[in-house]
């Protein structure tokens, strides 16, 4: 695991094997108490705020279309109008059906006369006169795009004059835009320029004319929680260009994805859903400004064994029709162990969380403590983690077999509960045991070798299952479609990737789109992890040329709690004076975890940092990755950390613990031990310390 690097304590410790079995490793989140009391808070509510809460959450298995008003193909007013150039050309997309009245229609909406309130609201803010002159204009541009080769259809526009109230202005824009879905309105020194939507028309080419309109309301509307749905389609290269043409245009604001839906005739059939981005809704505009979001939460408890967290995440968005990236964490749990974590999912109602249940109990998991929530969970937002676990085949190092067996591990335990242990990151951080490392990955995105870190990333274990073979297969034939059909369901991060490069192509630019379509946290993770890695080197580094003395150079966190104070202004240098008059500790030292808003060290700790990103081209690296949306500002961390309520007892085997010449006999015991941690620490590496052993 770690075995360059240092220890704090100087006992000899002891051999043993954790994780025999997931029971052997217990790992429980230690929540925050503000966190406890919002969630008991928000089961109180849940009785009252169930109902409504489930009415605005949309249900991605089947995906329903948004009805704003009933659209019409034709502009009110206009005799006949040209047709769209799929109505005249059908056979463009076939296997497609015409659009169909929208099933799912609230019962008790009535009615209304498509355009009408529109052209009310029109007429009173332009007057009849020029709301005539904007309908006749709309006409004759539909006409105009109904003809071939016509060269200025797309150049014409209408002036409606200045409108200088920006309330005006606003509600305006929207009617315009409400009446007449093919018009889009820019503002010039505050008049009113109306033109032809060019995505409108090009929409056109795709889908019907019912469908462009529907779709651009949706899109003008804006409304929180809103999907649309389009017409299902069975031919899915037409879907492709569909979902390429919407990402292409709205990508930053709209997500889509294809759903199997039951088309008129109940045969299954597949459909686009498109939904807003989750950044989108961070404000909404209302009549009297903004007002922050109301988003449907609901939190639970996450028991998984034997699951990786984002694994375990995959399965959940799979069952519940929802993506990844709606659940949120405080962080990653290990893999071969059972472990207990809160979580939120977003859009997903309680009791649509309670049926699937039974489901993912036969992929490892449990789903206890479910109840709505007031908002999603973010990453390092937890007290820390209490373990229990159980370390078997006990035995002395072989260069120590005269000393009771006994007395090493009380004296371990002792030596680590006073002086902590070396505060590194665990082997799970990278991808113990698998050929190609997490901070490789990161690497080659820091690098912005997107290409490469693809590859990377579908670097095959030296296995013979499904996934591998899929993974293989990529790298040897670049068949993104072939490996997509080959891949298991429940490999969401693989599958993301896949369908990106097959659309997009496996070159730099297509690679970078790929990375793109995975949730930011899944990029990040990587990136944190050759931060992690180069934090552990320094942090060896530091240990082996100073040891435990705080030196001139050193950085060290003042306890200013001050809200106003940023993180460096609470970071100090040490100085000579300070050294000398041994002012600090070195528990107090902390080292950086390499960003663009951090300092480093002033002596040869600071020097071994440039020296070492060197090495990795990385000296002149600005720790954003802009093409990925990446931003690393970095942070700071303690070489050491402290264990707490730390108990530990023996357990022999079924004969009971045997002892020979007063001293335990190999292997017939087994070591219990119990401890809490920080966020962020790892107990393989609290292990590590006590027992002298690398996992």
């Amino acid at each position: 695991m770690l075995p360059s690097f240092g220890y704090v304590t100087d006992h000899p410790g002891f051999r043993g094997t954790i994780k025999n079995s997931p029971s052997d490793f217990i790992v429980t989140e230690i929540e925050m108490p503000e966190r406890l009391l919002r969630g008991a808070r928000a089961e109180s509510l849940q009785k009252t705020s169930e109902a409504p809460l489930e009415q605005s959450s949309p249900c991605l298995q089947h995906p329903k279309k948004l009805r704003t008003e009933p659209p019409g193909p034709r502009v009110e007013g206009c005799h006949g109008g040209a047709p769209s150039p799929l109505e005249r050309d059908p056979r463009r997309v076939g296997g497609r059906r015409s659009a169909t009245p929208d099933k799912n229609r609230h019962e008790a909406e009535p009615d209304a006369k498509p355009g009408l309130e529109e052209a009310s609201t029109l007429d009173s803010l332009l007057g009849e006169p020029m709301s005539e002159l904007l309908n006749k204009f709309a006409c004759d541009l539909r006409d105009a795009w109904g003809l071939e080769n016509n060269t200025d259809a797309g150049t014409r526009e209408i002036s409606l004059g200045p409108v200088l109230d920006k309330k005006n202005r606003a509600d305006l824009h929207s009617a315009v835009r409400q009446k007449f879905p093919f018009l889009v309105t820019v503002t010039k020194d505050n008049e009113m320029i109306v033109k032809g939507n060019a995505d409108y028309r090009e929409l056109c080419q795709l889908v019907t004319e019912k469908e462009t309109s529907d779709f651009f309301k949706f899109l003008d509307a804006k409304l929180e929680n809103s999907t649309f749905s389009f017409e299902p389609d069975g031919n899915k290269e037409h879907r492709k260009v569909v979902h390429h043409f919407i990402n292409r245009k709205f990508g930053k604001l709209l997500e889509t994805k294809s759903f199997t839906v039951t088309d008129v005739n109940d045969q299954p059939n597949m459909s686009i859903m498109v939904r807003f981005r989750e950044k989108s809704w961070s404000r909404k505009r209302s009549a009297g400004g903004f007002q922050e979001k109301q988003e449907l939460y609901t939190a639970f408890t996450l028991q998984k064994e034997n699951l990786e967290t984002l694994e375990a995440i995959g399965f959940l968005a799979a069952e519940l029709g929802v993506l990844p990236s709606d659940f949120s964490y405080t962080g990653i749990k290990d893999k071969k162990a059972i472990t207990y974590q809160p979580m939120v999912v977003k859009k997903v109602t309680p009791e649509r969380l309670k049926e699937i249940g039974s489901k993912v109990e036969k992929k490892g998991m449990r789903i206890h403590n479910i109840h709505s929530a007031c908002q999603h969970l973010r990453l390092g937002q937890l007290k820390g983690n209490h373990f229990d676990i159980v370390v078997r085949d006990l035995k002395h190092h072989s260069h120590d077999s005269s000393v009771d067996l006994k007395e090493r591990i009380s004296e371990a335990m002792e030596n680590v509960k006073t002086k902590g242990f070396v505060n590194y990151y665990g082997p799970q951080r990278f991808g113990q045991g698998q050929n190609v490392q997490t901070d490789q990955i990161g690497l080659a995105l820091l690098n912005e070798k997107m290409v490469k870190a693809v590859k990377l990333f579908f670097t095959p274990e030296d296995t013979d299952d499904p996934v591998n073979n899929a993974k293989r297969y990529f790298l040897q034939s670049e068949d993104a479609k072939g490996a997509l059909v080959m891949l298991p369901e429940f490999k969401v991060r693989e599958k993301m990737l896949l369908r990106a490069l097959n659309r997009y192509g496996v070159n730099h630019e297509g690679c970078t789109k790929g990375w793109l379509n995975i949730p930011h946290s899944m990029r990040i993770f990587y990136v944190h992890a050759y931060c992690s890695k180069i934090w552990n080197e320094a942090a060896s580094y530091r240990l082996k040329i100073y040891g435990s003395k705080v030196v001139e150079g050193d950085l060290v966190l003042s306890e200013e709690n001050a809200e106003s104070v940023s993180l460096n202004d609470k970071v100090h240098v040490v100085t000579a004076p300070e050294e000398s008059a041994n002012k600090y500790s070195i528990n107090q030292v902390v080292l950086p975890m390499v960003g663009h808003s951090i300092k480093y060290p002033s002596n040869k700790v600071g020097q071994w940092y440039r020296e070492r990103l060197s090495e990795d081209e990385l000296q002149m690296c600005k720790f954003r990755v802009s093409p990925l949306q990446l931003n690393i500002p970095g942070c700071y961390r303690p070489i050491l950390k402290n264990v707490q309520n730390l108990s530990y007892f023996l357990e022999g085997s079924e004969k009971g613990i045997e002892i020979e010449d007063n001293r335990l006999k190999e292997s017939k015991v087994s070591l219990h031990i119990s401890f809490d941690l920080d966020p962020s620490c790892y107990a393989t590496v609290c292990l590590r310390e006590i027992m002298k052993c690398d996992f």
